[in-house]
């Protein structure tokens, strides 16, 4: 399992047509927590922004949730910000349209309408499931109305 303390780590498997599907992006969270109870991972990780990644033996974190009840009562609010979070990334991708898709990326994974831009809007356009293309045409749309702006490896909501 592996903390990642700073950088970008993104969660993907390949698709039905050779596609690279992003599960999750990872900044300042675990990954791989669910090999928590698997022999092997269900899909790829890929270092987007280089930083700092920790790696934790597996055995060392089944221990401590047994042996530990405050470390396994902080280890289930953890999974469960990140079933939340999940929820809202199967919502987001049910919504119709990209500017749509995006505006809710930011509201519910920014903090206070500002969300890092991490690897880039390629790597954005991954997690909203649309093209790179769709996504830099929504976006300069969207600093030409006035509705956000990128600015210091952020975009934000104005």
């Amino acid at each position: 399992m592996f903390y990642v303390d700073s950088g970008e780590v993104v969660l993907q498997r390949a698709g039905s047509q050779g596609e690279n599907i992003v599960l999750q992006r990872a900044r300042q969270c675990f990954v791989a927590e669910a090999s928590l109870q698997t022999s092997a991972y269900h899909c790829d990780a890929v270092v987007t922004l280089s930083g700092e990644i920790v790696a934790i033996p597996i055995e060392l974190v089944r221990h401590a949730l047994q042996a530990d009840s405050a470390f396994a009562l902080r280890w289930m609010a953890m999974l469960n910000r990140e079933l939340k979070r999940l929820r809202a990334q199967c919502e987001r991708l049910s919504i119709k349209g990209v500017r749509n898709r995006l505006l809710h990326l930011i509201e519910s994974e920014g903090q206070c309408g500002r969300l890092p831009l991490g690897a880039g809007l390629k790597s954005i356009a991954l997690e909203l499931g649309v093209s790179h293309e769709a996504l830099y045409r929504t976006v300069a749309e969207l600093e030409k109305q006035g509705v956000l702006r990128r600015e210091d490896g952020q975009i934000f909501v104005l």
